[in-house]
């Protein structure tokens, strides 16, 4: 496998969507849920909460990496924020 480049952040970055994905799971089996309306008049559940998140993540990160560059610590506190904020509103 020498096309790509397993570091340290891209394995952490991996074990963290796995884990996420498992706890997850493990919530909505546990403890079902039903869907709730939020701010964008949609009915989401956890799942669609934490999919909103990645998705939007991935957004402020590029946007980050193309205004600012690297390191990408600010993205991380203004992804953390932005999670917050679906979880509690959406």
């Amino acid at each position: 496998m020498d096309w790509m480049a397993w570091t340290a952040p891209t394995a952490i970055f991996f074990v963290t969507i796995a884990t996420l994905l498992v706890v997850f799971t493990t919530l909505a089996i546990r403890y079902p849920e039903t869907p709730r309306v939020g701010v964008l008049r949609i009915e989401t559940t956890r799942g669609d909460r934490l999919f909103i998140t990645l998705l939007g993540s991935a957004f402020i990160s590029l946007g980050w990496l193309a205004l600012f560059g690297a390191p990408l610590w600010g993205a991380l506190i203004a992804c953390l924020v932005y999670a917050f904020a679906v979880f509690r509103w959406v």
